[in-house]
C-alpha cells in the first residue's frame, strides 16, 4: 500500500462506517514504522491491512478492511496471513478484534489478552492545554504502554492540541475523526486522575475505548454509553506494560 492508495482505503472506511481520516493513514504509510497492504480485483482495491511497529517491544496490526461485495470470499485471511509473513521475525504482534474478526485471528495464532468497550458521549467543550512537559508524558507513557509511542502522542497533540491534557499523574490525548472525535489514550496512576482527565477534555461528539476492567458507572455518568465490544489479543511473547493504569486506548487502530 501507498499513499496514492489512501482515497481508496478511506472509501473502504466509510463503507464499513469507520472514523479515520487521512491522517490516521499516513500514520501506517508516511512513517518508517509503518506498512501497508492491499488487495485489488479487476483494478479496483478491495481490502488493506497495516502495520506500525512500537521499536522491539510489538508491532500494532490494524485496519483490515474488506469491501462488503468481497467479504467471505478468503480475502480477510489472505491480508492477514500477508501482513503476519512480513512480521514473521516479531517477538509479539498485536491487535483489537471486533467478535466478527476474532474467529479469524484465532485461526492464525492469537490469544485473548483483555476485553475492551467502545462507548460514546458528547461532552462540554472545556479546552485545556498540556500542563506538564512532553517528555514527562513520553516518559510515563513508555512505562505503561510498554512501548515508545512519543511520535504518535506528538502527532496526536499537534492534530488536536484542545485534546491534550497532562498532570504529573496521568495524561490523556485525543484526535479529530469522520463521524466523532476519538479520546485516548488514557494513562493515570489511578481512577480518580483518569476521571479528573477525561472531564478535562474538550468535549463535542467523542468515543472512547475502555478496557473492561476500567469501565465504571463515573463513566456512565459523564454520558458515556457502551456501544459494543471488542477484544484486544496478541501472538507470540506476552506484552510487556502495566495494563491496571490504561484506561482507555488510543483506538482498535494503534493500540
Amino acid at each position: 500500500m501507498t499513499e496514492a492508495d489512501i482515497p481508496a482505503g478511506l472509501r473502504l472506511c466509510r463503507l464499513s462506517n469507520w472514523n479515520q481520516l487521512e491522517a490516521d493513514w499516513k500514520v501506517f504509510l508516511c512513517t518508517r514504522d509503518g506498512a501497508g497492504w492491499v488487495v485489488e480485483r479487476q483494478g479496483e482495491l478491495v481490502g488493506t491491512v497495516a502495520t506500525l511497529r512500537y521499536g522491539g517491544a510489538f508491532t500494532w496490526l490494524s485496519m483490515m478492511l474488506v469491501h462488503p461485495d468481497s467479504r467471505r470470499t478468503g480475502l480477510g485471511a489472505l491480508l492477514l496471513e500477508t501482513a503476519l509473513e512480513a512480521l514473521a521475525g516479531e517477538r509479539c504482534v498485536r491487535l483489537d478484534a471486533t467478535p466478527l474478526g476474532e474467529p479469524l485471528y484465532r485461526r492464525f495464532g492469537f490469544t485473548g489478552e483483555f476485553e475492551l468497550v467502545r462507548a460514546k458521549a458528547t461532552l462540554p467543550a472545556i479546552p485545556r492545554p498540556l500542563q506538564t512537559t512532553v517528555h514527562s508524558v513520553f516518559d510515563r507513557d513508555l512505562r505503561v504502554f510498554g512501548a515508545d509511542r512519543s511520535g504518535l502522542l506528538a502527532s496526536l497533540r499537534e492534530r488536536s492540541p484542545e485534546m491534550a491534557v497532562s498532570s504529573p499523574r496521568g495524561h490523556c490525548f485525543g484526535r479529530p475523526g469522520y463521524r466523532y472525535a476519538q479520546l485516548g489514550p488514557v494513562v493515570a496512576d489511578k481512577e480518580d486522575t483518569a476521571r479528573e482527565l477525561i472531564g478535562q477534555c474538550a468535549g463535542g461528539d467523542v468515543a472512547i475505548d475502555v478496557p473492561r476492567l476500567h469501565w465504571k458507572p463515573w463513566l456512565a455518568d459523564l454520558g458515556f454509553r457502551i456501544e459494543r465490544p471488542f477484544l484486544r489479543m496478541y501472538r507470540g511473547e506476552k506484552p510487556p506494560g502495566i495494563p491496571e493504569q490504561q484506561f482507555a486506548i488510543t483506538g482498535p487502530e494503534f493500540g
